[in-house]
Formats: structure tokens, sequence, C-alpha cells
């Protein structure tokens, strides 16, 4: 995630809420990605520390654990750095070029000096930030599809290039029999039908099930699938998007919520400010006067009342709305008792994690330190290949 100031309640149920969770089910790794705002922001840095801190408190706050996740800073991890390098010698312009958000950005940004190399490079770097850890599934929402899918092809003409690795038969069998007796026999017939009588269906059958077998590492994982065809190793694994259920927040003026447009409610925002936030926020336009019946689906209060309110203030809401037996303050002022009860707690955790400086920075180093020993052997791997291991 760029750090551009403090997280409101859009990236709290769009992404923080899905990272919790997903941190108990995954080897996760949750980067500040301090370089990539300055491929916008470069002329803007007096600032960037400060977004980095505040970005890590509200991590913490919102619950993504450092004893259950990898959480550090780019600009701490080098070999991000290097990655991008190495695979910049490989990336053809064209690929940069095509980049539907690049075009969107450049387009709308008239004037503001983005004509740079690191604007036009950043879906690089991130596609080294995704790669360097051979990250098998990456949660995105489906505007980062192409950034995903322009990783992939990144991966799979890298491990075109240079897919090979001393021993690879050896360590491949070796894979075969992590399998057990009967789904490695199985595994065999099916690559000896691919590779003697061209059984397209034998194939897929093996992909199938290798991607059922848990006990693998991905390591040993892309070395079977390599087997099948005879391609050799995957040195860098092609990502998989994790498509989550990621929800548009409506901001204070109807529009989703962000902060360019200057209409979020911010997870460290006190009561007073919500109230006074949600004060201004537009209502169902068919309410002109307090007696005046709205239509709830017209409103978006009725989109934060239905992620924040519990059953019977919904009702509450709804009734009252069609009747006009409340007014839209008294909806509202419902609305941000709900918001302050979820918030609450969150904002203690702030507050002691703000008390604390230096436990968040500790909690930073140690993230990087271990993303750097999984960084290591990724780009081990990858200098090898490219004939650079004279270290």
């Amino acid at each position: 995630m760029r750090p551009s100031g403090r997280l409101h309640l859009g990236h709290h149920h769009g992404v923080l809420k899905s990272w919790v969770r997903l941190q108990h089910e995954y080897d996760c790794f949750f980067c500040i990605v301090d370089w990539h705002a300055l491929t916008t922001d470069y002329a803007q840095v007096d600032k960037l520390q400060q977004h980095v801190m505040d970005m890590a408190i509200d991590w913490l706050a919102a619950g993504v654990s450092p004893s259950s996740a990898t959480l550090f800073v780019q600009s701490h991890v080098p070999e991000h750095a290097e990655l991008h390098l190495l695979l910049s010698m490989i990336c053809p312009l064209g690929w940069l070029e095509r980049v539907p958000s690049y075009k969107e950005q450049l387009e709308r940004a008239t004037g503001e000096g983005l004509s740079t190399y690191g604007f036009l490079g950043y879906p690089l770097l991130q596609a080294a930030d995704i790669l360097l850890y051979r990250a098998g599934q990456v949660p995105v929402g489906a505007d980062q599809l192409p950034h995903i899918e322009f990783a992939r092809e990144v991966a799979r003409r890298f491990n075109h290039l240079y897919g090979s690795e001393p021993d690879f038969e050896l360590k491949a069998e070796a894979a075969i029999g992590k399998l057990g007796k009967k789904v490695g026999k199985l595994y065999r017939n099916l690559r000896r039908a691919y590779q003697e009588q061209g059984d397209a269906e034998a194939l897929e059958t093996a992909r199938a099930l290798l991607k059922e077998q848990s006990n693998l590492t991905l390591g040993d994982q892309e070395r079977l699938f390599g087997y099948l065809d005879g391609d050799g190793k995957v040195i860098l694994a092609e990502p998989q998007p994790l498509l989550g259920d990621f929800a548009r927040i409506p901001g204070l003026d109807g529009q989703k919520m962000s902060k360019s447009r200057d209409n979020a409610i911010y997870l460290r925002d006190s009561e007073t400010e919500v109230e006074e936030k949600l004060r201004r926020m537009p209502t169902d336009p068919a309410r002109v006067h307090r007696d005046d019946p709205g239509e709830p689906q017209r409103c978006p209060v009725w989109s934060l009342h239905q992620l924040y309110s519990n059953d019977e203030c919904m009702h509450w809401a709804l009734e009252g709305c069609r009747s006009a037996s409340i007014g839209c303050l008294d909806c509202k002022s419902a609305l941000c008792s709900s918001i302050q009860r979820e918030l609450a707690p969150l904002q203690q955790r702030a507050i002691d994690y703000e008390g604390s400086p230096e436990l968040v920075r500790s909690i930073l180093a140690e993230g990087a330190e271990h993303a750097r020993d999984e960084a290591r052997e990724t780009l081990a791997d990858v200098r090898r290949a490219m004939g650079l291991n004279n270290r």
C-alpha cells in the first residue's frame, strides 16, 4: 500500500479487514511501498516519513499483527530495487507503455511532470515486489488484475530465458517422492502419457493434481510443473490474483471514499469530527422537507448504515425514513454512534502505538529482516540464472 497519509473507512473495509483474515490463512507479506509514492509525488517528500509511520500505526490498530504476518517498509529491503533493475534488462518497453493505468494517469496528470522513468516503470517495480517473495497469490481488487497479469508475463519471460537449474531432474525426482506412493505413481503415469503420446488431457490432469498437494513447497511444486513439459525449473513463480469481496465505500459526497476527493472519514477521526462530517453528507434528494418520506436505497447514508449498524438500528432507519417519522439528522446521529462503536477499540490501539513510536519502528525493522531473508534466496537464484553468481 502506498503511504499517502492516514487511512480511512474505505481502506478498512476494502483492504484491512481482508488482510486481518488472510494473515491467519497464509504466510503474508504486507509492504508499505514508499518508493512507489515517489513515482508520482517525488517533489513532495517532506511528509513521507510521517505518512509511513501513520500507515504502520493504522495497520497495527486495525489488527494486522506482526506475530501473524510480515510488516515492513519497501525501501528497507534493497533487494526490491535490485530485482527491479535485473528485470528491467528483459522487460520490453512496449509492455510498460500498454499498462492501462499508465495511460489513464498520464492523461489525467497533464502538467504534473510524470514523464519520468520511475512513473513508466512502476508496474515493473510492483512486479518485483511480488516476484521477490515468489508469491502464490496476491489479494487485489478487479482494477489491479492487469498489474498481476503483467507480473505473470514478466515471470514467464524470465523463466523462458533462464529456466534451468543444476541437478534439476534429481530435485524433481525427490519432489515426486514427497507426493506419496499413490499420488507419485499417478503423476509419473500422467507425465509419461503427455511426453510420449502428447496427451493434453493428461497434462491438465497432472497440473490439477499438483495444485491439490498442500504438502509441497512452492519451489517443489514449480519444479514438478516444469518436469511435466520439460521446461525446467520455474525460477520466478507466476502469481495468481486473490480476488476478494472488496466493498465500495461511499464517501461524504456519495462518490467512492478517497483522500483525493476530500470525502473521507478517517480511522482516527474523533467522534466530533465524524459527526460533523456526516452532517454535511447528502441524503435522498426527495426529502426536501422534514415530513417528506424518503427512500434509503437512494441515500449514501444508508450504505454506511448497512456496514456499521445492527439489524435493529437499520430497521429503525429504514422504516423511519420511508414514513418520515425520523429526520435525516436523526438518522445520521444513529450512524455516528454505530461507526464510533466499531472504531473505538481501533482508536485506543492507535493511541497506544502513537505513544510508542520505537515499538512501531522495531516491528517494521524485524519485518524487514524477515523479508530480506526471503528476498535473498530469490535473488541468489536470479543472479545465478543471469550469470551474476561471482560473489
